[in-house]
């Protein structure tokens, strides 16, 4: 298949590309539009789900006439989505009936809480691994069905679909022939029983949600169904590989061993262990989740959330505007360390903490400031508390499996930063692997999809990308890192006796 290509549709929260591989594993062509945010009232962020399906048609589109490949050379098209996003449709017409509401939206915090108040917390976490919250698709659905006229009577009628945003593309590719979602996806929904591999009726009872709206769930690799009309050039292309985006990167990393980590640096850290078969349940507010699916047997993963990690670092250019552009913080760091080698500390609290805290009601702050402490120690500080966070993550990750951290790989924007990548080596004492291929997340849409029509026969036979600068841990560091690990969960401790008001 030397003269075929996988394509990635990879559909995120704030853009939407298409990315081409070739049989190696190397992206030829990259094609991306830019999706418009929808804030009608504060801590609302909804998506046009037209504008959707629009952006992916041209950037689908635009890719394969910058690779100047014949379209009927794609060999397969694998989907990776923002996971939890919610859109509702109506079934016959294929238009949704409201915009859709964005994973990060708090429209239905009201609902999440009245859920908790009713004592289902741990009848929620039991069943999907999940730990009631406005984040997850229920809620969302819910919201929806309560606030957009007639969409409850339509709902029960049989007349509305719901789906996260790989269902919604691949029930538009397709022409409307394919309502489905893969099990990584489910997963994120709070409506999907982790244990049993279905939806469960005792939730969608207890949330009031016809059976009816809801996809059929299948593997992340496979045929999902084939492009209709005229969404790709009037050919069939089977789609044919579907996960998450966080999912779909730690299969891009080839993730595939027990204890295999990645941490993607976004705007905040989103940190995935494969646990394999075994359901690890979390005592320290990780997330049980599905990795992937592959030939009928389900990877499972623990999942955990850091809120502030590139979100820090725009804070000290666009806030604070100590910096013109991320680039300049690894020299500055670099210099404050020769400079000032104890260390200050920040708690990057702006929006609470996440994993492993749980603390909405922290506010940043930062320690052991002097009359001598300057522009680079605060820069250092910022990059600092992206690695003890994931370190935070990490040893709540190995209390609840008993599985050690080996390695660690990273992506995303500040895994570039080399800074930080030494520090986070030394932090955590394991090798920390940062790939030249940074598409991670499209990348491993492209290897379910390519395993799923047998462009690869198998993950042995995945293309080896993985040519990467490994930084070592420096074992001469290693009680400096002791101490000034004690120190974060020092700061982090005195951050929590100050709460919000």
């Amino acid at each position: 298949m030397a003269d075929q290509y996988i394509m990635a549709l990879d559909q995120g929260t704030t853009s939407t590309r298409a990315i081409l591989f070739d049989a190696d594993g190397k992206a030829v062509a990259t094609a991306q539009k830019e999706l418009p945010q929808i804030f009608k009232q504060p801590g609302w962020v909804e998506h046009d789900a037209e504008i959707i399906w629009d952006h992916a048609r041209q950037v689908m589109a635009e890719v394969v006439i910058q690779a100047n490949v014949p379209p009927y050379k794609v060999a397969g098209i694998g989907l990776t989505n923002q996971r939890e996003t919610t859109v509702i449709w109506d079934r016959f017409t294929g238009e949704p009936i409201a915009p859709a509401v964005v994973w990060q939206s708090k429209q239905s915090d009201a609902i999440a809480e009245s859920l908790k108040a009713a004592g289902l917390t741990d009848f929620v976490y039991e069943k999907t691994g999940l730990w009631i919250d406005a984040y997850f698709s229920a809620t969302k659905i819910m919201w929806l069905l309560d606030n957009v006229p007639g969409a409850r009577d339509r709902a029960e009628a049989g007349d509305l679909l719901f789906g996260t945003i790989d269902s919604w593309l691949l029930y538009k590719l397709t022409n409307g022939a394919v309502h489905a979602t893969d099990y990584s996806n489910a997963s994120r929904t709070m409506l999907f029983n982790i244990h049993t591999l279905s939806w469960d009726t005792e939730l969608l009872e207890k949330f009031n949600i016809p059976a009816s709206m809801l996809p059929d769930v299948k593997d992340s690799s496979g045929l999902f169904g084939y492009t209709a009309d005229y969404a790709f050039f009037g050919i069939q292309v089977p789609i044919a590989g579907i996960a998450g985006d966080q999912q779909a990167a730690l299969f891009g990393h080839k993730a595939f061993t027990p204890g295999d980590v990645k941490n993607t640096f976004g705007t905040g850290s989103f940190i995935v262990m494969n646990t394999g078969t075994d359901i690890s349940t979390s005592q320290h507010g990780l997330l049980t989740t599905i990795g992937y699916s592959l030939n009928g047997e389900v990877t499972y993963a623990l999942e955990g959330s850091v809120f502030i990690a590139g979100a820090a670092i725009q804070w000290l250019r666009d806030g604070l505007e100590l910096i013109n552009s991320a680039k300049e913080t690894a020299d500055l760091a670099t210099l404050a360390r020769e400079q000032h080698p104890e260390p200050i500390f920040l708690v990057p609290a702006f929006t609470g903490l996440g994993a492993p805290y749980w603390d909405q009601n922290t506010r940043g702050a930062m320690f052991g400031l002097t009359r001598a402490t300057s522009k680079g120690d605060v820069v250092r500080a910022t990059l600092e508390s992206l690695a003890y966070q994931t370190r935070d993550v990490l040893e709540a990750m190995e209390q609840d499996t008993n599985l050690k951290v080996a390695n660690l790989v990273i992506d995303g924007g500040a895994a570039a930063n080399d800074y930080l990548h030494q520090f986070q080596a030394d932090l955590i004492n394991v090798p920390v692997r940062r790939p030249e291929q940074l598409e991670t997340t499209a990348l491993g849409a492209a290897y379910l999809a390519g395993l799923g029509v047998g462009f690869w026969e198998n993950l042995a036979q995945l293309p080896d990308v993985t040519a990467s600068d490994i930084k070592q841990p420096m074992a001469d560091r290693q009680p400096e890192m002791k101490s000034a690990y004690q120190g974060w969960h020092r700061a982090v401790k005195a951050a929590r006796m100050f709460p919000l008001q």
